[in-house]
């Protein structure tokens, strides 16, 4: 999956050390909780080392998961799961959306409605543990024992949106057909229902033209962008910076904190 995840490049990994690289299988059973355990375990480890320490990411969840802890959830059969996405792919995103309302009319009032992930893992607490997903928010999270500094870049969102289609284009010259197509066997995995395989694999079945599957790329990629800067905008913390600004002027900044 090196081109659809825009993974570094072996000149980017041999600049710097990286972690959580490819390290884990398409195959492997893998969310955000066991990531904010591994990532403590490797912080833990680093700060014997070093002072700092970089992390870079979009995601505002996974993000949040390292630098403030995650709220903790049961465990729940992972059958439930299985038969949500079953639903999704046969009856929509809107019928999981109108169960939630029912199950949980405070987070489907606070979640990320359009955003399916969210909706089925929501669901599923609802649904194994028998309380609404929203009662196990905001409880105690784990202290962190190092500090944190937050810096995000800014540009108009016309700009960002413009990036993310030539962005697409690079990625479909690069090669991302073909990469999806060696993992079409695997199409019904929960890893690969995700912008930019979904919508070649519907190509690929027959539902839809190779246009049209590009096109659906780039507006899935924008929205998911979009929901990523109203994550960010939330958070006072983030300290944010033009895009054009010189490295040097934010590493004066980070100096000072």
């Amino acid at each position: 999956m090196q081109i659809g995840t825009a993974a570094p490049t072996p000149e980017e990994l041999a600049g710097a050390n990286h972690h959580f690289i490819h390290h884990k299988s398409i195959k492997d059973n893998y969310n955000v909780g066991a990531f904010e355990k591994d990532a403590i375990k490797l912080l833990d480890d680093l700060f014997k080392k070093k002072d700092t320490v970089i992390m870079v990411g979009g995601s505002g969840l996974y993000i949040d998961a390292v630098t403030k802890g995650l709220d903790h959830f049961p465990e729940v059969d992972a059958t439930i799961r299985e038969t949500l996405n079953n639903q999704l792919a046969t009856k929509g995103l809107e019928s999981l959306q109108h169960q939630l309302q029912t199950l949980d009319p405070v987070s489907y009032k606070n979640i990320a409605i359009d955003n399916p992930h969210r909706v089925i893992r929501a669901l599923e607490i609802c649904i194994g543990s028998g309380k609404p997903y929203s009662s196990f928010l905001n409880k105690d999270k784990g202290k962190r024992t190092f500090k944190t500094i937050t810096i995000g870049l800014s540009a108009k969102r016309e700009f960002i949106y413009n990036r993310i289609n030539q962005r697409v284009d690079i990625m479909i010259k690069d090669g991302l057909l073909n990469e999806v197509i060696s993992l079409l066997e695997y199409q019904n995995l929960n890893a690969l229902n995700t912008v930019g395989y979904k919508e070649l694999f519907n190509y690929l079945n027959g539902n839809w033209e190779l246009e049209f599957a590009i096109s659906e790329i780039k507006k899935n990629t924008r929205r998911f962008a979009k929901r990523q800067l109203t994550w960010f905008k939330k958070n006072e913390d983030i300290i944010w910076f033009d895009y054009l600004t010189e490295k040097e002027e934010i590493i004066k900044h980070l100096k000072k904190k």
